[in-house]
């Protein structure tokens, strides 16, 4: 049924656990192959893959050259992309998996739909930040890939799936699925707080949302790449 995507590098600290979260899945059926999209990692990220006994191949750096391989090599007729270091919380396939028998019989129109945005952190910093994005997805359906995207193959090849994008590759998918093709699963993806205390919670939010009001006022995604990085 689904075909699971995560692009990797050097994403050993978050992939174990991301990768745990999908057994459930994978002993049901729903799952039925995860493709690790590896860029050149050099630490322990591939003897995890390997452990897991998942598919893995080689792709260019950047997370829409990486996502693009792997929709390629994917088997199943709908595609789930999740980053290395987003779990997905207890009983997530049982609400994907309605969501798909609803879309495959025509009961809602062709969609695709992400996670609710969550950190994985105690304290204000992380509940504020998870409102905001909640806020913003509510209004406008705009989420970004820690989020996951859940889609069928038909509606990921009509949109021209994922552009070969250095930055905002899922941005820029999201973009091009339009409002009306997006849904919010109530269920959770838990992302690793790390980027956010590491560089501080205020700090980071306010380079992403930096880089994704340039983005909407066509700034090049090459010179938005230097400015994130």
């Amino acid at each position: 049924m689904i075909s699971v995507i995560i692009p990797t590098l050097n994403s050993e600290a978050g992939l174990g656990a991301a990768l745990t979260a999908l057994v459930p899945a994978a002993v049901e059926g729903i799952v039925r192959e995860v493709i690790v999209a590896d860029a050149g990692s050099t630490d322990r990220t591939m003897m995890v893959a390997d452990q897991a006994g998942v598919d893995v191949i080689s792709a260019e750096p950047g997370r829409g050259k990486q996502m693009r391989t792997g929709a390629a090599k994917a088997r199943s007729q709908w595609l789930l992309f999740l980053h290395p270091d987003t779990v997905l919380e207890h009983g997530w396939e049982h609400e994907a998996a309605q969501f798909i028998e609803r879309v495959d019989s025509g009961r809602r129109h062709r969609s695709a739909a992400a996670f609710r945005f969550t950190i994985d952190d105690i304290g204000l910093a992380p509940r504020a930040l998870e409102s905001l994005v909640a806020l913003r997805t509510g209004l406008f359906r705009r989420t970004f890939g820690d989020q996951g995207l859940l889609i069928s193959r038909d509606l990921y090849d009509e949109v021209g799936g994922f552009a070969p994008l250095p930055l905002m590759e899922d941005v820029d998918l999201v973009r091009r699925l339009g409002r009306r093709r997006v849904v919010i699963l109530r269920s959770r993806a838990l992302t690793s707080a790390a980027p956010y205390r590491r560089e501080g919670y205020i700090r980071h939010a306010l380079r992403n949302q930096t880089c994704l009001a340039l983005y909407h006022c066509r700034v090049p995604v090459q010179r938005l790449a230097r400015l994130y990085s």
